[in-house]
């Protein structure tokens, strides 16, 4: 590109009287640009996607066809993907289970929208407050914290289960919600992603606004936040999916602490007698990061994509 560029201002600048080779110049130009591209490949790629997609959304359909299955299909061998005749009786069968608990089922639900708000709510602060300094801002060790960070993302989350067991512990937070808060607020991804994003800002606003007498927190605020809203939509979106499968086994002992995600499995556990309640929980267990994904999708194609604002 750069090459082409530099050859037509050489053609217009040299050569400014020569028509014809202005337009050899501009027709060579534009027969660089055209993208080799045919029906038949174009078809195959698309073919390919196809079966892919299809292969992806397969399981989906099997969860949503076995939640209105009777359990005469549900135990159907060979399965059948589709239902015959769909019915509800396992979302009642899976309603009387819940009220025949000795803990109420909105006591799970509470616990649930603490443990995921407050996880949410603090990973994107977090991230967003530390994530700041380490993009716009000059100060000694940067670049070596950065680069911990950047290591810290090699850690999966069984390595780093028996040290986070024992930082919970010294801290006195175990059996309370905290202990299950506390660490998604630290997770170095939302940070890697906000300091990433926050670089594509350009530094002329924060200076306009430092000229005007605005403080580093008004700019954050201000101006970062708003104009990063895509970024730390994505980061809540990846940390509320994580959240809601978390069943707090680790931490949490008192049942009546433990989130909506325990309460499941605990029914799902209950072999063939609840088959057809077990095929309701998944359902509903699915259903719902699955709906908060496609509420928000765009704002993650969104920050994927290189064409904001630049320097």
């Amino acid at each position: 590109m750069m090459e082409r560029t530099a050859a037509k201002r050489v053609a217009r600048v040299y050569y400014p009287d020569n028509p014809k080779l202005n337009r050899m110049m501009k027709r060579g130009v534009k027969n660089n640009r055209k993208v080799n591209r045919s029906a038949a490949g174009n078809g195959l790629l698309f073919a390919l996607m196809g079966i892919c997609g299809i292969f992806m959304v397969l399981p989906l359909v099997m969860i949503v066809n076995n939640a209105l299955k009777p359990l005469d299909e549900i135990f159907q061998f060979p399965p059948k993907i589709f239902v015959r005749n769909p019915t509800l009786e396992n979302f009642a069968d899976l309603f009387i289970l819940i009220n025949n608990s000795w803990v109420p089922f909105t006591r799970y639900i509470l616990n649930t929208l603490i443990i995921t708000g407050g996880g949410v709510l603090g990973h994107v602060i977090l991230a967003s407050l530390a994530a700041y300094p380490l993009a716009k801002l000059t100060f000694p060790g940067k670049k070596p914290l950065f680069r911990l960070v950047v290591l810290s993302l090699m850690f999966s989350w069984t390595v780093t289960q028996i040290p986070n067991y024992l930082i919970i512990s010294w801290l006195r937070i175990n059996n309370t919600h905290l202990a299950l808060i506390l660490p998604a607020c630290s997770y170095g991804m939302g940070l890697y992603l906000m300091k990433q994003f926050m670089e594509q800002m350009p530094n002329s606003l924060m200076e306009s606004a430092r000229l005007d007498g605005a403080t580093e927190m008004r700019i954050f605020w201000s101006i970062i936040m708003p104009n990063v809203k895509p970024a730390w939509l994505t980061l809540a979106i990846f940390q509320f999916q994580s959240l809601w499968g978390n069943t707090g086994n680790m931490f949490l002992r008192d049942e009546q602490i433990k989130p909506l995600q325990f309460a499941m499995q605990q029914i799902a556990a209950g072999g063939a007698a609840r088959a057809g309640a077990s095929a309701a929980v998944a359902f509903i267990i699915a259903a719902i990061p699955i709906t908060f994904f496609l509420l928000a999708q765009s704002k993650i194609l969104e920050t994927m994509t290189t064409s904001g604002m630049k320097e």
